[in-house]
């Protein structure tokens, strides 16, 4: 279905960027063959680093005459294959599209390149007063990933995932034309929303080139409390009581004694507290501390007095802050290191199934001998799970994690959920998807990226492809 690239096809690619942005054969590191897991792997045959729309345009337009397959990619901390080249072709690397081009305060807006990264983004706007609120446990990627994934994060039980906070983005399209959907507006019925088809459609329609985020005023005061709980049990049964007791926490994290342990082990410090069996780590804000103490103060004693809690520790000081949330932050880390391969499961049920889904997985691990430890985020249904290697033979890990996997995504389907929370579904769970959503749904899909992208160049094989 494509052309391989020849040497005129790379004479006239190399007119476009700068010779020290363009990459070909053995000079591009393996490192852009995989994303951050690396179970799906293959190289491209030329690396392209871009600085602006007008290059993107460039390259777009011929590859889409010459059916070339182009894939974008920014830091690559994706899990699911998304930013894989598995045709080959050419990467457009966006990363040195790094600026942030302007904080617009009357409209409450920040407009940004697709390379610039997330935790740049809190840099900047955090000690001006405003705040950005999806918060990926992954700070090194990119604002166009986040996007082009709609990442979520920890504090989307309260104030959403990235989709939510995405004013207007411009994109270009395979044919090359570059159009911005959305603008600086709170309210938008015009037409068919085509900026949300682009969020979340993984590089597959086409390629972020700007974006306009929304911002809010920074809350004022914030505070977290990490609450141990004897069982896993407990500690799972204890978040939707919570969320009734609307005492609208930013953030309710779920993880179990074990996960601490990889995470200390991993990063070489304590944790404030490792005797129970699992924690809910709460994260509060409000416009004044008394806002703030209200809430987290009926939280606290709720857990206290009525769900079972072992203790409610304040997470106020800055050497606690940064022991917990430096551990929250390494968790992924921490069980990579922890296992010789693994696989990951990023599955999102209806809150009220959290508690049993993860029974579900300690039945899994029981039945095929094989660790899974996971953690999540409570508050939203969005939980991570993970199967180990450890030192199972390769082949028989591979039967296990595709038995496993299976039954974990019929498991979410069944109770109400879907397969993917807030990683994509890139190459790994685009069967997954298509069993889910059924043949409707995906026959709709195929027509949307048959309009965008006709010729079928933009990172083929992910998704519906």
């Amino acid at each position: 279905m494509y052309n391989k690239i020849t040497n005129k096809d790379i004479e006239y690619l190399k007119t476009i960027v700068p010779s020290e942005d363009f990459l070909c054969g053995d000079e591009i590191s393996a490192d852009y063959g995989k994303d951050e897991l690396g179970t799906v792997t293959h190289m491209p045959d030329v690396m392209m680093y871009v600085t602006k729309a007008e290059e993107v345009s460039k390259i777009l337009k011929y590859a889409n005459e010459h059916l070339i397959p182009v894939v974008a990619r920014g830091s690559g901390t994706g899990l699911v294959g998304a930013c894989v080249p598995l045709e080959g072709g050419i990467v457009v690397n966006t990363t040195k599209m790094n600026h942030i081009l302007e904080l617009d305060t009357n409209n409450l807006t920040l407009t940004v390149e697709p390379g610039v990264l997330l935790m740049e983004i809190y840099e900047y706007v955090e000690p001006k007063g405003f705040f950005y609120a999806p918060d990926p446990g992954e700070k090194s990627a990119t604002i166009g990933g986040n996007i082009s994934t709609n990442a979520g994060g920890m504090r989307a039980v309260k104030w959403g995932v990235t989709r939510d906070w995405v004013r207007a983005i411009e994109v270009v399209l395979p044919t090359g034309e570059i159009e911005t959907f959305g603008r600086k507006v709170v309210k938008d019925s015009t037409g068919y929303s085509l900026k949300n088809l682009i969020i979340g459609s993984e590089g597959t329609l086409g390629i972020i080139t700007k974006a306009i985020l929304r911002l809010e005023p920074k809350p004022v005061e914030s505070l977290s409390l990490l609450v141990p709980f004897p069982t896993a049990d407990t500690g799972l049964d204890a978040v939707p009581a919570i969320i009734r007791e609307k005492v609208n926490p930013t953030a309710i994290e779920f993880f179990e004694k074990n996960t601490i342990l990889f995470a200390e082990e991993y990063l070489g410090r304590a944790f404030p507290d490792k005797n129970s069996s699992s924690y809910i780590l709460l994260t509060f804000e409000g416009k004044n501390k008394a806002e703030l103490e209200a809430n987290y103060r009926i939280a606290a004693d709720l857990c206290l007095d009525k769900l079972g809690a072992n203790d409610v520790f304040i997470v106020d000081t800055d050497e606690r802050k940064e022991a917990v949330w430096k551990a929250r932050g390494a968790f992924l880390e921490a069980i990579k290191a922890s296992t010789t391969d693994m696989d990951e499961c990023d599955v999102v049920v209806p809150r009220s199934e959290v508690a049993n889904y993860i029974k579900f997985t300690y039945e899994l691990a029981e039945k095929y001998q094989i660790r899974i430890p996971s953690f999540g985020h409570a508050g939203d249904g969005n939980l991570h799970i993970y199967i180990c290697r450890d030192e199972l033979d390769k082949e028989i890990f591979d039967k296990k994690l595709l038995a496993i996997f299976d039954k974990m995504y019929k498991e979410a389907a069944r109770v109400g959920g879907l397969v993917s929370g807030e990683h994509g579904i890139g190459y790994a769970k685009k069967e997954y998807m298509k069993e889910l959503l059924g043949p409707t749904q995906i026959k709709l899909m195929k027509g949307i990226k048959d309009v965008f992208d006709p010729n079928h160049i933009l990172n083929p094989g992910k998704i519906s492809d």
